[in-house]
């Protein structure tokens, strides 16, 4: 019974983005517009789809990608928005790609169009995953698997590092931003040395609550000043 309700789970989830699709058409069957609606929910869809299936390493490794997908190919955004988005997908609850994933859909086609990105970055991963927890055991005694992940990791390495030097190249080079990049990377260095936990929200509600405050600061200055 449980094995008949994950298949049952499985063949929902795949088949809900062109579900969504066909409910679109049927609504705007008399415009022109449904067709070109459908055809930039299906590229959307197939963008995230390709991301999702092709990125290992989680939300971070992904950055890269979406970057060059959406800023640099697409072009359905600039560097500062996709700088602000990972901002706030990464301060917000949820896997870093999915929020990005699920922001750049409701940014192109509103809600729906939210649901089929996030559907298209989701798809992948719980498609083999799901595949995978059908022969787990035998899975992990393939050798050549084991060995494909070694070379993987590497990868992923060099992914998170490339998004983070492209963010860094196109911040603003304020002395704030500066100091805020030093004294993290100082924290997050020496607390990593010496083994203590410090997760990576606090450094963002700190940082936050700075940048309000030097805000507020320098807002009631101008008023006074005018």
């Amino acid at each position: 019974m449980k094995r008949r309700g994950k298949y049952k789970l499985f063949s929902f989830l795949l088949h809900f983005p062109s579900g969504c699709v066909i409910i679109l058409e049927v609504k705007n069957r008399e415009g022109g517009s449904s067709v070109k609606k459908q055809n930039r929910l299906l590229e959307l869809f197939l963008s995230m789809m390709k991301i999702g299936l092709f990125t290992f390493g989680g939300g971070y490794a992904m950055i890269h990608l979406l970057e060059s997908e959406f800023v640099s190919k697409r072009e359905w955004m600039d560097s500062e928005e996709f700088t602000d988005l990972v901002a706030i997908a990464e301060s917000t609850p949820g896997p870093i790609a999915i929020n990005c994933a699920t922001y750049i859909g409701y940014k192109r086609e509103g809600i729906l169009g939210s649901i089929v990105a996030t559907l298209g970055m989701c798809i992948p991963s719980f498609t083999i995953i799901f595949l995978i927890s059908l022969f787990f055991d035998k899975f992990l005694e393939i050798s050549l698997v084991s060995s494909a992940f070694k070379g993987i990791r590497i990868c992923v390495i060099y992914l998170i590092l490339s998004a983070g030097i492209k963010m860094l190249k196109k911040l603003k080079k304020t002395p704030f931003n500066i100091a805020v990049m030093l004294i993290t990377f100082i924290c997050v260095i020496t607390f990593s040395l010496l083994k203590i936990g410090f997760s990576s929200i606090f450094y963002i509600i700190i940082f936050g609550s700075i940048s309000i405050l030097i805000y507020t600061i320098e807002y009631i200055m101008e008023r006074q000043g005018e």
